[in-house]
């Protein structure tokens, strides 16, 4: 079986949150409400310089994606 590498989440208990799952290394779920970010795994041997480049560009991307997933429901 083939994941997305983007997957939206819902939870009725956080209605108030908009999820974007990453499925691939760095596998993390943000919230795209405060940006708030949960990592899935621990990100060890990477320089922290390349990582907050890395992480804003998929940031960048799960939010694009959201945008995306959004405008083909309505």
């Amino acid at each position: 079986m083939q994941i997305p590498k983007f997957l939206m989440g819902d939870h009725s208990e956080y209605n108030d949150s908009l999820f974007v799952i990453h499925t691939e290394y760095p596998r993390f779920v943000i919230n795209l409400v405060d940006d708030e970010v949960h990592f899935f795994e621990s990100i060890l041997g990477e320089s922290e310089e390349e990582l907050a480049e890395e992480m804003a560009h998929l940031i960048e991307e799960a939010s694009l994606f959201y945008d995306k997933e959004v405008a083909f429901y309505n």
